[in-house]
C-alpha cells in the first residue's frame, strides 16, 4: 500500500496549488482590465457613435462630444465639438452622456492604478475595491448608452440624418461601431467585477502560508 501523506503535509501541497492557481487567475484578470480600461478611453474619444448612410442628406459622424457633418455645397466635412468646450455639443442629452461615459472610463482607469495597492493592503480588499470600481463602471456605461440617444432630435443630428430623425429614432443614420463597443463594454465590466469578487472571496480563504508541524517546538 502506498504510504498517506501527513494532514498538514498534504493541506500544504494543496494551499500552494491553491494560491498558484489564484494567482494566475488574477494575472488574467489584471491582464483583461487593462485591456478593458484601453477599449473605454477608446470608446470615448472615437466620434463613431452613430453615422451616415447611403439615404442620408448629408455625410457625416457623430461621437459623444465630436462630430462632422459634410458641407452641402463642397462636401467637405465640417467637425465640431471638444471635451472641453460643453457649448460646441450639440445636446444636453450627449453632454450627459458624455459625463457618464467619461466618468466611467476614469474608473477604469483609477481601477489600474489601485493595481499598486496590492504591494501594500490586502489582496482581497484590493480586489474587492477594484469590483466595486468595475461595477460602478458598467452602471455609468448602461446610463451614458440609454441617454445618448436622446440626443438625436437635435438640429445638428437632423441636418444629417434627415427630419425622420427623433429621439431613439435614428431615421437615416445607422449605429456605428463605437457605439456597439460601448454596450459590449457593459458585459464586460460585469464579468470582470464578478471575477474580481470572487478572486477577494477566494484570498479572504486562503490558507495560512506556515503550519505549524504536529510536535513542533516540543523537546
Amino acid at each position: 500500500m502506498e504510504k498517506m501523506l501527513p494532514a498538514q503535509e498534504a493541506a500544504k501541497i494543496y494551499h500552494t496549488n491553491y494560491v498558484r492557481n489564484a494567482r494566475a487567475i488574477g494575472v488574467l484578470w489584471a491582464i483583461f482590465s487593462i485591456c478593458f480600461a484601453i477599449i473605454t478611453v477608446v470608446v470615448f474619444i472615437q466620434p463613431y457613435w452613430i453615422g451616415d448612410s447611403v439615404n442620408t442628406p448629408q455625410a457625416g459622424y457623430f461621437g459623444l462630444f465630436y462630430y462632422c457633418i459634410g458641407n452641402p455645397i463642397t462636401s467637405e466635412l465640417v467637425c465640431k465639438g471638444s471635451v472641453l468646450d460643453f457649448n460646441s455639443i450639440p445636446s444636453g442629452a450627449f453632454k450627459t452622456a458624455m459625463f457618464f461615459v467619461g466618468t466611467s472610463m476614469l474608473l477604469n482607469v483609477g481601477t489600474i492604478i489601485c493595481f499598486s495597492l496590492f504591494f501594500f493592503c490586502n489582496a482581497g480588499s484590493v480586489y474587492k475595491i477594484c469590483a466595486w470600481m468595475q461595477t460602478a463602471s458598467a452602471v455609468l456605461l448602461v446610463m451614458g448608452c440609454m441617454i445618448y440617444p436622446d440626443g438625436w432630435d437635435s438640429a445638428e443630428v437632423k441636418r444629417m440624418c434627415g427630419e425622420r430623425t427623433g429621439k431613439y429614432t435614428l431615421g437615416n443614420c445607422t449605429v456605428r461601431w463605437a457605439y456597439i463597443l460601448a454596450i459590449i463594454c457593459i458585459l464586460d465590466a460585469l464579468m470582470l467585477s464578478l471575477l474580481a469578487f470572487t478572486l477577494g472571496n477566494r484570498q479572504d480563504k486562503l490558507l495560512p502560508d506556515e503550519f505549524q508541524m504536529d510536535g513542533e517546538g516540543k523537546p
